[in-house]
């Protein structure tokens, strides 16, 4: 069983709109950093802290062997870091916290936003309460993926980034370059770049070689309401960090 061709772009269409508005403000440096905190406290809350344990619901839904050994390898290097370095991806981020010179007590009881607390229940209901291959869906193709997946797709194709082309990425990156954060704070970003190539090709397999045709429907619908529910996060992040449109 495959998806049609015609799926697949529906869902790359999804993704290339997961593009918000204030976006070039944070990506241009033009967010002081202190005030940052407001967005990196809102994506910890909402999904980096628990996303293994998102993972690992959709694990428990019984997919097949091969979905089972990708998710596994996901959820793995998502808790132990195990692929990579071992450490956490949650313990990462705390630590890229910590170089933006952020407490950790900061990310504790951290209240969400009205539309960050429905994107998250969106979450967990896509993670708990649907069929495998939706959460599979909205976790490994829409949470972490980005408007720019096709092309990221696409360079999956050539050959893996150096350890040089990674760093030159490090040193452009918008902490480093406008805010002054340290490179050696941004291991998470260093990781995301060796491993999650892997984790691309597996996402879309996932989903594509497993979705009967009745269910591209839902599929799609679920991607489509993540969308809208994390465009209204990212509406309540702006606000907090002093945007308008």
């Amino acid at each position: 069983m495959s998806a049609s061709a015609a799926f697949r772009e529906r869902l790359l269409s999804i993704m290339e709109h997961k593009n918000h508005w204030a976006w070039p403000a944070f990506a241009d440096g033009r967010i002081p950093l202190p005030t940052l905190y407001a967005h990196f406290s809102q994506e910890w809350e909402v999904y980096v802290r628990d996303f293994p344990i998102l993972l690992a619901r959709v694990l428990g839904r019984g997919p097949p062997p091969r979905v089972r050994a990708a998710l596994a390898a996901n959820i793995y290097e998502e808790q132990t870091g195990g692929l990579s370095g071992g450490v956490s991806h949650p313990e990462l981020f705390l630590r890229m916290m910590e170089g933006c010179n952020y407490r950790r007590a900061a990310f504790e009881n951290v209240a969400l936003s009205p539309n960050a607390r429905r994107y998250r229940e969106a979450l967990d209901r896509a993670s708990w309460g649907e069929r495998w291959v939706v959460g599979a869906a909205v976790l490994t193709l829409f949470v972490e993926g980005s408007v720019n997946e096709r092309r990221e797709l696409a360079a999956l194709q050539g050959p893996p980034p150096t350890s040089a082309d990674i760093e030159d990425a490090l040193r452009r990156h918008p902490l480093a370059r406008f805010h002054g954060v340290s490179p050696e704070a941004l291991e998470l970003v260093r990781v995301h770049r060796r491993v999650e190539g892997g984790h691309r090709e597996d996402a879309w397999e996932m989903v594509l070689e497993n979705v009967a045709p009745d269910d591209e429907r839902v599929v799609e619908d679920a991607m489509n309401e993540a969308l809208a529910l994390w465009l209204a996060f990212r509406d309540d992040v702006a606000a907090a960090c002093g945007l308008t449109r």
